[in-house]
C-alpha cells in the first residue's frame, strides 16, 4: 500500500502557480533567480526564528506562511525551467543544494525553543538531509528522481508549518516537540528507504 504525501497534490498546485510562472518568464525572470530567492528567503526567516524566536513564540506564526511561498517557488522554478527552456546541470544542482540548505536553515533554529528538543531537532535535519540524498541517488543510476513519501520536503513543511501554528497560539505543546520530533525523524527513515528500493525497483523494468 502506497504512503501518502503531501507531494501527491503538487500537480494541482502547478497549475495554481502556472500564470504566475508565465509572469515572471515574461519579465526575465530566470528559474535559478527564482531558486535563489527561495534559498535567501530561507536563510533570513531562519535567522529571524534563531534571533527573535526565544523571546516571542508567535514569531513562528511567520513560518508556515514561509513555508508555503517556499512551496510556491519551488514549485514555479521547476515549471519555468522545463516550459522556457532553462534546464542546466547548474540548475539541478543549485536546486537540489538549495532545498538541503533552506531545510537546514528552516529547522535547525527551531532547537533554540525547545532546548529538551535538541537532539530530536538535529536528528530531523540530518533525516531532512538524507531524504533528499535518497531520492537523488536513483538518478546518479540513470533511473528517474525520487519524491517518496511520507516525509520528504512537502511533508516536512506541512508538519512543521502546522506544528508551529499550535506551539504559537500553545506555547505549552512545546514540551512534546521533542517526541513529535523523533516520529518525524523515524518517518523520514521509512522515506529513505522506500525511495531506494522504489528506485531501485526501476532497474528490473
Amino acid at each position: 500500500m502506497p504512503l501518502p504525501s503531501v507531494y501527491d497534490f503538487k500537480p494541482r498546485f502547478q497549475r495554481l502557480l502556472h500564470p504566475v510562472s508565465d509572469w515572471l518568464a515574461k519579465k526575465r525572470v530566470t528559474a535559478n533567480m527564482v531558486t535563489y530567492s527561495a534559498l535567501f528567503g530561507s536563510m533570513l526567516v531562519g535567522a529571524g526564528i534563531a534571533i527573535f524566536g526565544p523571546r516571542s513564540i508567535r514569531v513562528l506564526l511567520v513560518l508556515p506562511v514561509w513555508l508555503l511561498i517556499r512551496m510556491a517557488l519551488n514549485a514555479i522554478d521547476g515549471m519555468m525551467a522545463r516550459e522556457y527552456k532553462m534546464v542546466s546541470n547548474f540548475g539541478f544542482v543549485l536546486n537540489e543544494a538549495g532545498d538541503v540548505l533552506s531545510d537546514v536553515f528552516l529547522y535547525l533554529p527551531l532547537a533554540f525553543l525547545a532546548k529538551d528538543a535538541l537532539l530530536p531537532v538535529y536528528v530531523f535535519c540530518i533525516g531532512a538531509i538524507l531524504t533528499e540524498f535518497c531520492g537523488i541517488i536513483p538518478k546518479t543510476l540513470g533511473f528517474g528522481r525520487r519524491y517518496d513519501g511520507p516525509m520528504g520536503k512537502s511533508d516536512r513543511a506541512f508538519w512543521i508549518g502546522l506544528l508551529s501554528i499550535v506551539a504559537s497560539v500553545y506555547p505549552m505543546t512545546i514540551i512534546w516537540w521533542k517526541y513529535v520530533f523523533i516520529v518525524m525523524a523515524l518517518m523520514e527513515i521509512v522515506t529513505c528507504i522506500k525511495r531506494i528500493n522504489n528506485g531501485l525497483k526501476e532497474e528490473s523494468r
